[in-house]
């Protein structure tokens, strides 16, 4: 079995490599040969935290995994990680379990390639002000992800904790966020009039209440939603929804059954499940309308899925094995 330590990972696998396996895995689940199983969710009330429990199966490539992902908000007080998480990779000719992997990079990699893929169908093709509302553990590499498909020359950063932006931004420019792009940290007072000038917004909080007054939404913005991940979680509110034109799901059941503005929007009398215009999938291999033009105001709502997260341990071990990285271990 190979070891994968967060390290080794990100040293060889980056936002490119994720955002080409989930477009494999996109096709491939249109094709049918992808099983996904309900995942479990287990909620810890006292202490607002989550495990999940996602397995899925490649069956063109004959690999499965099963990922488990501790999700603890509080951890962040004493400095620790609020997301961690590991995948087993196993062989589905053998059954040999092949490799385990640390999946906390790997899941805000994966979400961060899936808001590209969308952002890159339905966000305007000159888009240039992205906001991240939220600089917490997800919204890293949702910046990441919109820098790989957009030229974008300015990134606002809303956060409820300033101190906490302030740090987000020197992580931006430590990484290497080319020094042409303008970063601002905005005050909370003025994230109304952000919000109007933006063309791309991320969200990446577990707000249970609006992040943003959907009456600020401009024609033409897109925003991807991918904090919000249980039911009584909104980070939109319902004019936005019923603003939208397109609102594209990374899975359909996941997000009626777990993405709480939808699940709100659904128990009122202006809107259902059935003004969702797609999944990402469809939306990508074409059998759903990207952008059609200029002014359509567009939504990518993002829960999570075990075949996504398949998609990133097979690009590792893979990966893995044709540079001979990891620890190589007997269980």
């Amino acid at each position: 079995m190979i070891v994968l330590d967060e390290k080794t990972i990100q040293s060889m696998y980056k936002m490119d490599k994720a955002v080409a396996d989930l477009k494999h895995l996109l096709k491939a689940k249109v094709e049918e040969l992808v099983e996904n199983p309900l995942r479990t969710v287990i909620e810890f009330k006292k202490h607002e935290a989550s495990v999940l429990y996602m397995p899925s199966a490649d069956l063109d490539k004959e690999l499965m995994a099963m990922k488990a992902v501790t999700i603890f908000p509080h951890n962040r007080a004493s400095g620790g990680k609020t997301t961690q998480g590991v995948t087993l990779v196993s062989d589905a000719k053998t059954g040999e379990h092949v490799s385990l992997v640390n999946a906390s990079y790997l899941t805000r990699l994966r979400t961060g390639a899936l808001s590209a893929i969308a952002t890159d169908l339905y966000a305007l093709k000159n888009a240039e002000v992205l906001t991240c509302i939220g600089t917490g553990g997800m919204a890293f590499e949702q910046v990441l992800g919109v820098l790989e498909v957009r030229d974008i020359k300015t990134i606002n950063l809303v956060n409820r904790t300033k101190a906490n932006a302030e740090k987000f931004k020197e992580k931006l420019i430590e990484f290497g966020v080319p020094s042409s792009i303008t970063i601002e940290v905005i005050d909370e007072e003025n994230k109304s009039e952000t919000v109007k000038k933006s063309q791309i917004i991320n969200c990446s909080t577990r707000s249970e209440t609006p992040v943003f007054d959907g009456d600020d939404i401009q024609p033409g913005t897109h925003v991807n939603g991918v904090g919000s991940y249980l039911p009584h979680m909104r980070e939109v509110d319902h004019k936005f929804i019923c603003r939208a034109d397109k609102i594209i799901v990374d899975d359909f059941h996941g997000a009626t059954e777990e993405a709480g503005e939808l699940i709100h929007a659904n128990e009122q009398n202006d809107w259902s499940y059935d003004q969702i215009h797609g999944e990402l999938k469809d939306a990508y291999v074409g059998n759903v309308t990207a952008r059609e033009n200029n002014t359509e105001i567009t939504f990518f709502k993002c829960v999570g899925a075990a075949y996504f997260d398949l998609a990133v341990a097979i690009g590792v071990y893979e990966t893995a094995k044709q540079q001979n990285l990891g620890q190589h271990v007997t269980i």
